[in-house]
């Protein structure tokens, strides 16, 4: 009398509950991960130790050599406040924020917060941690 086994045991291996754990990790990280606006010139920021979360609207970036950007494009100075009104034309709260190197002169700042009075923008002065 030959002892036939019942139970096989299956050497297939269900996939189905390991990308459902990846999905959701996927959703967890998009979720909680920062959105990096991209900035035309690269500037050293000066050191802060009060930190202030606005979503920037528009980004003003001024580097050591007196190049401004506004977002990822470089103009020239006398440039900046029309692309910067059409930029923020029609939003309800227009803000910039200004990424300037901490090697310019505080006159070219002044400039472009000038800019931002003269238009009832806000606006916040970038910095590192």
């Amino acid at each position: 009398m030959a002892i036939v086994a019942r139970n096989k045991i299956g050497t297939s291996f269900n996939m189905s509950s390991m990308t459902d754990i990846v999905f959701l990790l996927l959703i967890f990280f998009m979720v909680t991960s920062t959105q990096i606006a991209p900035n035309g010139l690269q500037v050293t920021l000066p050191q802060s130790s009060s930190q202030v979360k606005l979503i920037p609207h528009v980004s003003v970036s001024i580097n050591a050599a007196g190049q401004y950007a506004v977002n990822t494009d470089v103009l020239p100075f006398e440039q900046v406040e029309p692309r910067l009104r059409q930029e923020l034309a029609g939003q309800e709260e227009p803000a910039i924020v200004l990424r300037v190197d901490k090697d310019v002169p505080t006159g070219e700042t002044v400039k472009i917060m000038e800019i931002a009075n003269r238009n009832r923008w806000k606006f916040t002065l970038a910095t590192q941690p």
